[in-house]
């Protein structure tokens, strides 16, 4: 006779035996689904209409009694009217069972024609035109419900996006012949009255209301469009004042023939701290180097009500450190119409020295062309119509440096003007489309208190294009002159002057290496040489990516030129390629570059460059 304790332990295991059984039952499908006779597309769409596998014998049960239907509702919303669906269940006493459906798709059903018809205000609005030419749905097509729910789905959007909330369909209907396979597609739209903005509110501001109204970028009782509220939100994003932007259209206050827009504003944080990193890695005229690079930008996004704002930029890398702050004031426009004033004390390095050594006819390396410049300016930028950027400006600066041995300080007061525009094809960090051409002019003259009579004169074009959605073309000219006396060139400040290398100009090349060099006799009387910069600067740029994902993509680049003077060119190439991640506050780019030139003063040079930043 069993004892109680054992029964208990008996009935324990059975138990956990049961569950056991079946959790590793519930572990397999209930069902198990087989196509067969269909395309990849019908397939897809069946299994869409079929919804979720069951996960339960009720669940089962419900799921093979709507098979038919289902099946045939999907054949159906893809124009296969005269499809023959053969179902088949095999039952399993444990595990799943298996739903076989056979189908004989049969001829599908062709559009015979589309009649799309307007009424009311919207026949005048050009916007409905374009999009019936970008329609890709035509007669001769198969029929596909999914199709013509967009379409409907496209034209009631549109309709809302400018403004004709009173809008319904009169008619709205397919006519499908299954004895000829045909069908016709009737969509007419009354559109009524179209609507126009209203009052616009602001909440939440902190500057004055002046600055408010004037970023409004279309007229009072302007026609209702979303278009029109995202260039209003556009703006005040731009403004940089702004943490929190909500424009939201009133529907619940609209009268007869307006409709009054809110504006929920938030103030973002009285200063902002961004830091950026690169870096230049490979071997040069040095041999050898790293040249890292860290920035730090401070901003005071929103100073006073008046909408001031200033930005602090400061550089460090290897004895070239920057310091440039700029405050700007809005005058007839926040972001179309500003003043500036700029300060900044900055250190650079430029070009290579280079010692004779007698004992092995060659040069060693000694250094660069060091300066300091120490500047202050003005500038009014403005923004055209036509969306041209116009801005002119007067600076003054003074270069200290050291050339062949001599020390120089000119002083410089320059008057400049210059116009640029760029456009984009949108408005990501990583734009798909793009131009930007910039071109300016600055002129100093000795009687106006600069060292020498010195016109400087630039021209920049970068253009961007993505073809087939993955493949990306990014090609970039440069170009400058500096008219002067030949006899005074010593005098023109080496930041003014026109050197290439880096990641700006022809990668695999050190920074500002390359252009004309000048030999002397140095203080111990030997022979040197220094690349002093040029009058002159062509470079260009043919960059080909290709995007691996969304957010990744690899490139293959041939950079081209050089800085030059009249009498001494020297055209320098550079190969190479890289990876780049589209993060989220703009790409990342780590490429190699390889120089396919030895100059007289620089070997065959590699680099690494590390940069971030949008491309436009």
């Amino acid at each position: 006779m069993l004892s109680k304790s054992f029964k208990y332990c008996l009935v324990i295991c059975v138990a956990l035996v049961s569950i056991a059984s079946n959790f590793a039952w519930a572990k397999d499908d209930w069902l198990n689904i087989k196509l067969t006779g269909a395309s990849d597309k019908l397939n897809k769409n069946i299994r869409a209409h079929l919804g979720e596998s069951p996960n339960s014998a009720v669940q089962r049960r419900a799921f093979l009694f709507t098979v038919e239907d289902n099946v045939n509702a999907a054949l159906e919303s893809m124009g296969h009217y005269h499809a023959k669906v053969d179902i088949e269940v095999t039952e399993a006493e444990k595990g799943p069972w298996t739903l076989n459906v056979s189908i004989d798709e049969g001829k599908p059903t062709i559009i015979e024609w589309i009649d799309i018809k307007f009424s009311d205000e919207m026949l005048d609005d050009s916007s409905f035109n374009r999009w019936m030419n970008l329609l890709t749905i035509k007669p001769g097509d198969v029929l596909n419900h999914g199709v013509y729910s967009e379409l409907k789905s496209q034209l009631v959007t549109l309709a809302l996006a400018r403004g004709y909330f009173d809008g319904s369909f009169t008619r709205s209907d397919i006519e499908v012949n299954r004895d000829l396979n045909t069908a016709r597609i009737h969509l007419y739209f009354e559109s009524g009255k179209r609507y126009s903005i209203g009052n616009v509110e602001f909440s939440g501001q902190t500057v004055n209301d002046d600055i408010l109204e004037n970023l409004i970028p279309f007229d009072p009782h302007a026609k209702y469009s979303t278009q029109r509220l995202n260039r209003l939100n556009r703006n005040l994003i731009d403004t940089g004042y702004f943490a929190g932007i909500k424009v939201l259209p009133q529907l619940d206050g609209m009268s007869n023939t307006e409709i009054p827009i809110k504006v929920e504003l938030g103030p973002r944080p009285t200063h902002s701290f961004e830091v950026g990193l690169g870096a230049d890695i490979g071997n040069n005229a040095e041999k050898s180097s790293i040249d890292p690079r860290v920035r730090l930008t401070w901003r005071m996004p929103q100073i006073n009500s008046y909408g001031h704002t200033q930005e602090t930029t400061m550089e460090w890398s290897p004895d070239k450190p920057k310091f440039l702050t700029t405050y700007t004031i809005p005058l007839t426009h926040p972001l179309d119409d500003q003043l500036k004033f700029r300060v900044g004390l900055l250190r650079d390095k430029y070009g290579v020295t280079q010692d004779y050594n007698p004992d092995d006819r060659s040069y060693d390396y000694t250094g660069q062309l060091e300066s300091e410049k120490r500047l202050i300016g003005v500038i009014r930028q403005q923004r055209l119509d036509n969306d041209w950027l116009f801005g002119y400006s007067v600076e003054f600066n003074q270069e200290f440096y050291n050339q062949s041995d001599t020390d120089y300080d000119p002083k410089f007061l320059l008057f400049g003007i210059g116009i640029g525009k760029t456009t984009r094809g949108d408005n990501t960090l990583d734009p798909k489309s793009g131009f930007r051409q910039v071109y300016s002019i600055e002129y100093g003259n000795s009687s106006l208190g600069s060292e020498i009579n010195l016109t400087k004169i630039e021209a920049k074009f970068k253009w961007i294009d993505t073809f087939f959605d993955r493949h990306r073309i990014v090609t970039r000219l440069d170009m400058g002159a500096n008219i002067a006396d030949s006899d005074e060139i010593a005098q023109i400040s080496p930041s003014l002057r026109y050197f290439a290398g880096g990641d700006q100009t022809i990668r695999g090349y050190g920074y500002q290496e390359l252009g004309p060099y000048i030999e002397y006799i140095n203080s111990e009387g030997g022979v040197s040489r220094q690349v002093v910069g040029g009058r002159y600067l062509v470079v260009g740029s043919l960059e080909y990516q290709y995007y691996l994902t969304d957010t990744w993509r690899v490139g293959t680049f041939v950079d081209a030129g050089n800085a030059f003077d009249t009498e001494q060119f020297e055209p320098v190439v550079s190969v190479g390629g890289g990876i780049h991640w589209i993060s989220p506050i703009g790409p990342i780019k780590l490429d190699v570059g390889v120089g396919l030139k030895e100059t007289t003063t620089i070997d065959r040079s590699w680099r690494i460059h590390l940069t971030m930043g949008t491309d436009l």
